[in-house]
């Protein structure tokens, strides 16, 4: 199969999901009147509330949107296989996710542009409104930590303990380097085998290093002739961060500065000259990046895991306090044009490769009793990993927020709210077929925990899926290590390399585009990062303001937003919430924690939706926001057991008897956090059933 009938067939299914269901929605449900003023202008103050330009606001609400779940959960979700991710990716934007953002984005319009608390408040009553900010208070920290894991397994290096007892059987020659007086660094050549305990043997097609205790030696001996290594205990593989990465990612910052002080200070109003130097900085890191590996500035920009996560933690801080003009706006801004265009091309370049869909339709090994990337199998957890893509329950804060204070008629919040989430589903669809696209075995090479190797060796062997090509393509993209990768972003960024290469290829054929790969791959893990790191400043600033919310419910002073002790004490609590489940957790446990709390956040928001329909007298086609509900409602709590009894319960135990305790605090805050989630919206679910059989004059809400 290839992916240009894909693509065609879900462009075509969206087309007429836009023409035909997205008109019912706003003539039927909604009842969109393009002759009632809308609160841009009715409340028009110049900074918050003013009438912008349809297109405009269609980027603006685009580029606030799309964060880097429609990247990532597609590409985890080839665990099951192509298929369920596609049909999941059709339905889901169609009948739930762009519902859920255009109706919520006319509640808005329709209630003078206020956020989903502030409705939920005036629904429910205050305490209610109170629960509902500290839910999405809880979600947005959780899924910060989601967005923040991709950039750390991305970026930072690592030490992943060996199975002590393996065998390596080295093809060639070992290159020893003395670390410390008890450690000895081994450099393991390509084509070298691996046997385990259980007695499965793997061939590491890519040059490895192994830090190994052994009694003192002399640093001069560099090499070794040898037939054998036994593992012993307490052995670790040795993971590089990606300096260029690093870099190319840490120039944005300075960039993003540059551009605010010379829109706003040094050539106030140029917009376009700014742009110009801010696209040409960003690019100009991108290739400046290739020399920093090997050269004295690389230890400056190789940081481990937790060197990454202490880097992220630092700027979320900073930027979430920093003037708005100055970080965060520039950034976004150069966000949004590296968003829309390298969508664009990609999208180009999936129709010119058209590369064939590698991955099979269904994976019978992992879909049913869950696999390396997620515990659990298709159902419920298909509809977990991929969220944003699908349904987001984060766009219902962009589509009560700054969007719906900018419509300028309310005919425009049809194309705005629907036509968004629809581009933002093509997104994730490309995303699904860059990632099928990647042979079987490089897949699961770079997806696989080195932890969890010899677990899942034999696996592997059966699906045929054994012998890999990560040494060539580990050449390709510049020699960065890419086995045990985890977390989607690196696999999305060879796959992406790979299709716009070959696009290339088909259009101007060139000898050799070897050269190019290793810069579409660094350009794709800057556009990751750049996606993710915008949403954890937005997003800390977001919490931050909701945290101050509610500890002005008991002291006034945190409502005062520029009351110097309030924002650092808050802007410090959010970031150590999502900081610290990012040091405790991993890819597999966050990423579904992550799209539990972003599917009960959108079971919110449709709840509320459903309740002003009822309010406003259409309660005869709630069905349109009830039937998407109890889907993610049954989906979402599935998960929930499921994790908390199969993963997290276990984890919190086990480290409870060990005294682990980044074992003990990742079960147990995980399982309390996700308790609390699902009780907070049963909670809301059951108050606002009570005002659904009731009559729209009994109602608290004042429809406006």
């Amino acid at each position: 199969m290839h992916a240009m009938p894909l693509l065609l067939g879900v462009l075509a299914a969206m087309a007429v999901a836009y023409r035909f269901y997205s008109s019912f929605l706003a003539v039927r449900v909604a009842v969109l009147d393009a002759g009632r003023v809308t609160p841009a202008h009715r409340l028009n103050d110049g900074q918050n509330y003013h009438p912008t330009n349809r297109w405009i606001l269609f980027g603006h609400h685009f580029a606030a949107i799309s964060g880097a779940g429609p990247l990532i959960g597609p590409v985890l979700a080839i665990q099951f296989g192509y298929m369920p991710g596609l049909i999941w990716l059709v339905i889901g934007v169609c009948l739930a996710g762009a519902v859920q953002d255009f109706l919520v984005l006319a509640a808005s319009v329709r209630h003078n542009g206020q956020s989903l608390a502030l409705i939920a408040r005036g629904l429910l009553g205050p305490k209610l409104g109170l629960l509902t900010s500290i839910s999405i208070l809880f979600i947005v920290i959780i899924a910060l930590s989601g967005l923040g894991v991709v950039v750390v397994k991305a970026l930072g290096g690592d030490k992943v303990a060996l199975v002590p007892g393996s065998t390596i059987s080295p093809k060639g020659q070992v290159v020893r380097t003395q670390v410390s007086e008890a450690i000895d660094r081994l450099s393991i050549p390509s084509g070298s085998s691996v046997t385990y305990p259980s007695g499965t043997t793997i061939v590491r097609s890519e040059t490895f290093t192994i830090d190994i205790p052994v009694p003192s030696r002399d640093a001069s001996a560099t090499t070794d002739n040898v037939a054998s290594i036994v593992i012993p205990a307490k052995s670790s593989e040795f993971i590089r961060g990606s300096s260029w990465g690093t870099f190319t990612i840490a120039c944005t910052i300075p960039i993003a500065l540059f551009v605010g002080w010379y829109m706003y200070r040094f050539r106030k109003g140029r917009v376009i000259e700014a742009s110009l130097v801010g696209a040409a900085g960003v690019l100009a890191s991108t290739v400046a990046g290739n020399w920093i590996p090997g050269s004295p500035l690389e230890p400056y920009f190789q940081f481990s895991r937790e060197g990454i996560i202490a880097a992220i933690c630092f700027y979320g801080f900073i930027a979430s306090i920093l003037p708005v003009w100055l970080l965060l706006c520039p950034r976004d801004y150069l966000s949004s044009f590296l968003k829309i265009g390298t969508i664009l091309l990609l999208m180009l370049g999936v129709a010119i490769a058209n590369p064939r869909m590698e991955a099979p339709a269904i994976n019978t090994f992992f879909a049913y009793g869950g696999g390396p990337n997620l515990y659990g199998g298709i159902f419920p957890f298909v509809f977990i990993c991929i969220m944003c893509g699908a349904v987001s329950g984060f766009h219902s804060l962009v589509s009560s927020g700054t969007t719906p204070k900018m419509a300028s008629s309310e005919k425009d919040l049809r194309m705005i709210g629907y036509g968004s989430m629809l581009m933002e589903g093509m997104v994730a669809v490309c995303a699904l077929i860059a990632a099928a696209s990647l042979p079987a075995a490089d897949y699961w090479a770079i997806n696989i925990d080195m932890s969890k190797a010899q677990q899942y060796a034999e696996t592997l062997t059966k699906m045929h899926a054994d012998v890999d090509h990560l040494d060539q393509i580990e050449t390709q993209v510049g020699g960065e290590t890419l086995r045990g990768r985890t977390g989607g972003a690196v696999t999305l960024a060879v796959g992406m390399a790979n299709i716009m290469t070959g696009a290339i290829a088909k259009v101007a054929p060139i000898a050799s585009l070897d050269g190019l790969i290793k810069y579409w791959f660094h350009f794709a893990i800057m556009f990751e990062a750049l996606f993710i790191l915008t949403t954890i400043d937005t997003g800390t600033r977001i919490a931050r303001f909701l945290l101050q919310e509610v500890l002005g419910n008991f002291s006034p002073k945190f409502q005062k937003m520029d009351w110097w002790p309030g924002v650092w004490l808050c802007t410090a609590l959010v970031t150590i919430g999502w900081g610290s489940l990012i040091w405790t957790g991993s890819i597999q446990t966050i990423w579904p924690m992550f799209g539990i709390a972003n599917q009960l956040l959108a079971a919110i928001a449709l709840c509320v939706v459903t309740t002003w329909l009822f309010c406003e007298g259409r309660g005869k086609y709630a069905w349109v926001t009830i039937l998407p509900m109890l889907f993610i409602m049954t989906t979402t709590y599935t998960a929930a057991a499921e994790l908390i009894y199969g993963q997290l319960w276990p984890d919190f135990m086990q480290g409870l008897k060990s005294g682990t305790t980044s074992q003990f605090l990742k079960g147990g805050l995980s399982s309390a956090a996700i308790v609390f989630l699902v009780t907070s919206f049963t909670i809301l679910l059951a108050n606002a059933v009570s005002l659904w059989v009731r009559s729209p004059r009994d109602s608290t809400l004042d429809p406006r």
